[in-house]
């Protein structure tokens, strides 16, 4: 961590008053930061129909109602066999105060796009990230995006004891493939529901243009969060090509390479985290919030460098090219 504090603080010194980090469009990419475009899924969510029918999904004895499934307090537990067993705040979070840590980013730890993966995060980075969003100092460049609102709103209200129990749970989890990427020039029609692009009910296809579009691969058992089921990325074609220039050489000074911080397998050093096989989705929005200022901890002082040229197009084939790699 000192050898990348002195690195690119090296870097740093040499760089411009004009390559000081800026928001690469002016707004936000929709396909990263996904927004509702009417209804607040929290709000529709908490006003699921009455339906006593319990709900199974195959390879588990589990069963579930819709309300259940849809209680923020009550993650739903598919697979109680393939993980530790969770701290309360992790299962059932703190009502009305704390919503489930694992409603959101599943039990298994991988999360989902609207989100992120906490499985094998060092204890200590997900410590300092919560602190980040207590003191104000890790926001979203889009202010409509809910689940970092939801964050702030309700995860900030976790006490220590409660942050170190779910630290040490997530930390304990091994990463596992979760994201599968396809280079492709053409992907599915698809809109925001839940927070994250599904496929549109009336199909068809359109061209990918510079966009990641991830989304379930089984939208019917991403909706019941069955944490068995992962995502699939599609990215455009050459992008992970591109991408692998850039983190592995700083594609001559655009950059710098992601390994003097991230490890030479870009799988974290110490508290500094993994990036290897993790939602490109997520990866995008961090680069960019990092670029506007949005994200702004301690720690992330060291990324203002290595972010500050980038394009959203760079962002997109480093994305693609990190989501590609074994977690």
């Amino acid at each position: 961590m000192v050898m990348c504090a002195i690195v690119v603080l090296a870097v740093a010194q040499n760089q411009s008053e004009k390559t000081k980090a800026q928001p690469s469009h002016k707004r936000p990419p929709y396909w990263a930061f996904s927004v509702e475009p009417t209804t607040d899924a929290w709000d529709a969510q908490a006003k699921l129909p009455v339906d006593d029918t319990r709900r199974q999904v195959p390879g588990s004895a589990a069963a579930f109602t819709l309300a259940q499934i849809g209680d923020y307090f009550n993650a739903p537990d598919w697979h109680p066999a393939n993980h530790p067993a969770m701290p309360d705040i992790v299962a059932g979070g703190r009502k009305p105060d704390v919503i489930a840590c694992g409603y959101c980013h599943l039990p298994n730890g991988q999360g989902r796009p609207e989100n992120s993966s906490l499985a094998g995060l060092s204890v200590g980075y997900i410590v300092q990230q919560m602190a980040d969003f207590k003191s104000g100092l890790r926001k979203s460049s889009e202010p409509k995006q809910r689940p970092i609102g939801m964050m702030i709103a309700f995860e900030t209200e976790a006490n220590e004891k409660e942050i170190e129990a779910a630290a040490e749970y997530f930390s304990g989890i091994k990463p596992i493939p979760w994201i599968r990427v396809v280079e492709t020039k053409t992907v599915p029609k698809t809109h925001v529901a839940g927070w994250m692009l599904v496929p549109s009910d009336t199909g068809g296809m359109e061209p990918i243009g510079q966009r990641i579009i991830e989304t379930p691969e089984n939208l019917e058992q991403t909706e019941l969060r069955n944490d068995a089921f992962g995502f699939i990325a599609y990215v455009p074609v050459g992008s992970i090509k591109k991408g692998k220039v850039l983190v592995t050489t700083g594609s001559a000074g655009k950059t710098i390479q992601c390994a003097i911080c991230h490890g030479p397998d870009l799988k974290g050093h110490g508290d500094v985290p993994s990036i290897a096989g993790r939602s490109p989705s997520y990866v995008v929005r961090q680069l960019y919030d990092i670029q506007s200022g949005a994200r702004a901890g301690v720690a992330t002082q060291l990324m203002k460098v290595p972010v500050a040229k980038l394009t959203v197009d760079d962002m997109v084939s480093i994305a693609a090219y990190t989501a590609s790699l074994h977690p």
